[in-house]
């Protein structure tokens, strides 16, 4: 009843007690199909059905936002006595903060630490990760992969029913970075750009126009823990390729890897505050690799006259993101590199890789998020490689 464009002829929506396609099949715990699964399947592109669902725009966003809240909240407040426990360690952390004015607290629904965003959900990944730092050591690099939504994968999907630039199709988006997701995960394990992995951790988080992207640490093998300069220069690189040796790679740092233009060139660009870019660019020159006073590392950015244009301003090696050559030209997408600093930032790390969704003020990423969530993709994820720790005491 709330979405008539959506359902012009009254088809069923999700209604409890549709049964499983395979009912017969006792390795099922239930017989039912759930929300989520519902609307899973509602989403999917179909060539052989009717697309009145996927081309309705906003209201195609609208509609997914309620499917998610419905399904996962209706649930929690479905479920009190299920929960109990973490009631009780609700009042627990009231009490505890000093919230002894009952008017304050009201009536509310404790979310669970199974609740995915949840405050006890984010400590509890925090927690987690640490884990994995007690047994693995420190994060050895920090990688940022943003969704590309010019992939000809995405294109593909949406030309088949005429959408072409349409940033409505939020599920193709999500299902299409969860591929290449998975996809570089595999790789930095199994093809080890960075050297030797034994451990690993992501999240996913939502830009401000909805995009997805993953916060990724990587662990390195103990040999690896103190890299010379010679190895950071070949698989971290902060230079424009030179356009005849490397078109490629060229192609893919000028169209991911160049900050800005801010500062003079840009005074209004979205990093300046108070005259200055919040991200410390342009850098200076460097002629190699080197550390600062406070353990953290400063790249080799030469000047060697190379120059890329970007919003009719040209900028050089100064305004280049620390990068992997061979990954930004086989996923043609931003993926930033950094080098972790030991000795400071490993606590501001695992805290800022599962820190919880920033709030904004139209909160226009929830779509995207909704669309990742019914599609059960794993908001954060870690392993450990099992051939290293069967030698580790």
């Amino acid at each position: 009843m709330t979405y008539p464009l959506i359902h012009p002829y009254s088809e069923d929506g999700y209604r409890p007690g549709i049964q499983l396609a395979d009912v017969n099949n006792k390795s099922y715990k239930r017989q039912n199909l759930s929300m989520r699964e519902f609307y899973c399947f509602r989403i999917q592109q179909r060539l052989n059905e009717g697309q009145t669902f996927l081309v309705a725009g906003r209201l195609l966003q609208q509609y997914i936002v309620d499917a998610y809240m419905e399904e996962r909240f209706c649930y929690i407040r479905n479920n009190k006595k299920k929960l109990r426990a973490d009631l009780y360690s609700g009042l627990m952390d009231a009490i505890l903060r000093g919230d002894s004015d009952c008017s304050m607290i009201g009536k509310s629904v404790i979310l669970p630490s199974s609740h995915t965003g949840g405050p006890r959900y984010r400590a509890q990944n925090y927690q987690d990760a640490m884990a994995i730092c007690r047994w693995a050591g420190y994060p050895d690099l920090f990688l940022t992969f943003t969704c590309n939504p010019k992939w000809p994968e995405i294109n593909a999907m949406l030309s088949l029913l005429g959408q072409q630039g349409d940033d409505n199709r939020v599920d193709i988006i999500c299902r299409v970075f969860q591929i290449k997701l998975f996809q570089l995960m595999q790789d930095l394990k199994k093809q080890q750009p960075f050297g030797k992995t034994i451990a690993c951790l992501y999240t996913i988080e939502f830009q401000k126009r909805g995009l997805p992207h993953a916060h990724i640490l990587l662990f390195l093998h103990p040999t690896l823990k103190s890299p010379s300069i010679d190895h950071i220069d070949t698989i971290i690189a902060a230079e424009i390729p030179d356009m005849e040796v490397d078109p490629d790679g060229y192609n893919a740092v000028k169209n991911y890897m160049m900050h800005g233009p801010c500062g003079e060139l840009n005074p209004q660009c979205p990093c300046m505050k108070q005259g200055k870019c919040t991200k410390h660019f342009p850098k200076k020159f460097n002629n190699q690799t080197t550390f600062d006073a406070d353990g953290f590392p400063i790249y080799r950015r030469r000047n060697t006259g190379t120059q890329v244009k970007k919003n009719n301003a040209l900028l050089d090696n100064r305004y280049v993101v620390p990068y992997n050559r061979n990954l930004i030209v086989k996923y043609d997408a931003h993926i930033n590199v950094e080098l972790c600093n030991y000795s400071r930032s490993v606590k501001y790390l695992f805290k800022y890789v599962n820190k919880g969704s920033m709030m904004r003020s139209k909160d226009i990423w929830r779509h995207t998020y909704s669309t990742w969530r019914i599609f059960a993709f794993d908001i954060h994820a870690g392993c450990c490689h099992s051939i290293y720790r069967e030698k580790t005491p």
